[in-house]
């Protein structure tokens, strides 16, 4: 779904320049989850101020507390959704490698020699 569309050509001479140079192995879906619910509960806590002991009782204040709630909300959607739709591309930190089974022997049970 995620990789399925076509990019211009000028796009994808700029990402395949990039990827060789630096290859990315994000975990875009769990950061954005992560990320999203760090910034939803700061949120809370700055919020918790002008609403239960009156201070910075400003109206900016209350509207910054707001968008980082939002932002925080957008983030954990993006995760959940990149994620549930399984658009992480496989690579060293992504899970498929333990989805293939074992390919290698299973190594031997060390064994202690008392001397």
């Amino acid at each position: 779904l995620c990789g399925s569309f076509a990019p211009s050509l000028a796009v994808t001479c700029v990402r395949s320049v990039a990827l060789c140079s630096m290859p990315c192995e994000c975990q875009v879906g769990l950061s954005s989850l992560f990320a999203g619910l760090v910034i939803i509960l700061a949120a809370g806590v700055f919020t918790f101020f002008p609403v239960f002991l009156g201070l910075f009782d400003y109206p900016w204040y209350i509207t910054l507390c707001w968008f980082w709630f939002g932002l925080g909300v957008v983030l954990t959607a993006i995760g959940i959704l990149w994620e549930g739709l399984g658009c992480q591309k496989a690579g060293r930190w992504h899970n498929a490698k333990a989805r293939e089974g074992d390919e290698e022997e299973t190594p031997t049970p060390y064994v202690m020699i008392n001397a």
